[in-house]
């Protein structure tokens, strides 16, 4: 199971949530506590909002740990919203294009979490995708096919909560017709620059562990609580099936 973090609210610096903090990402990706996997060592990803509508992303294959460009882009990048990633590989093997978060355009999505029987799946699921988004496929994860199709729901006129959700109910009905009894089980975190949006959804009752946290200057949503100084008691899980929207003026 991976970790991750994501950021909506004042411009803060991004180690301030991935390596400063007492139960970081980066010391997630050592030492999970909510994870099966304890190690997330298969790669990282951050991306970030600037002065431009597109994101910038930074993905690696090695561990978060023990790359110190991480460390220094963290250390001297400040954004009002960011997404921060580390990966124990379930679908998909360890390359750069398999690494969270993905972007297209100006959105940005992650996840944590896996589609039962996705290689039974996979052909059927990327039928599904038009042309134009297919063409952008660059990995082999559930994760990147999950945010395609969501794509292509926004594109038909959905609504962005609206179209993950609509992507998991039909993932899920298309797995029932199969006869797969492996779940779904999604974390996921998704944004246009503009509004964050999280889910924990799952088929069974063990969706992925997802927390959210409203303080000063932020909402923070994390699979883990960081153990920020002055914040431990502001962690409040989120609910089976609950989403969260932050904006500019709600976070």
């Amino acid at each position: 199971m991976c970790r991750f973090i994501a950021y909506h609210g004042d411009a803060i610096y991004l180690e301030d949530l991935i390596a400063t903090p007492r139960h970081s990402l980066v010391k997630q990706s050592l030492c999970a506590e909510q994870a099966r996997t304890v190690t997330q060592g298969d790669g990282f990803g951050i991306g970030w909002y600037g002065e431009r509508d597109e994101p910038a992303v930074y993905r690696e294959v090695m561990p978060a740990w023990s790359d110190e460009n991480l460390l220094a882009l963290a250390a001297t990048v400040r954004s009002g919203l960011f997404f921060a990633h580390v990966r124990a590989a379930t679908a998909g093997g360890i390359a750069r294009q398999n690494c969270h978060p993905f972007r297209h355009g100006r959105w940005m999505f992650m996840h944590n979490g896996q589609i039962g029987g996705y290689a039974q799946l996979r052909r059927a699921l990327e039928a599904r995708l038009p042309d134009a988004l297919y063409a952008l496929r660059r990995g082999a994860t559930d994760s990147e096919l999950l945010f395609l199709l969501t794509l292509a729901r926004i594109d038909d006129g959905v609504a962005p909560q609206d179209a993950v959700r609509r992507v998991f109910d039909e993932t899920v009905a298309l797995m029932q017709a199969r006869g797969i009894e492996e779940p779904l089980r999604m974390a996921a975190a998704l944004t246009d620059g503009r509004r964050l949006h999280a889910f924990r959804l799952s088929s069974d009752d063990a969706p992925p562990t997802l927390y959210r946290c409203r303080g000063r200057s932020g909402t923070v949503v994390a699979s883990e609580p960081l153990h920020r100084e002055g914040d431990e008691g502001d962690w409040v899980p989120m609910r089976h099936g609950e989403t969260l929207s932050a904006g500019a003026l709600d976070h």
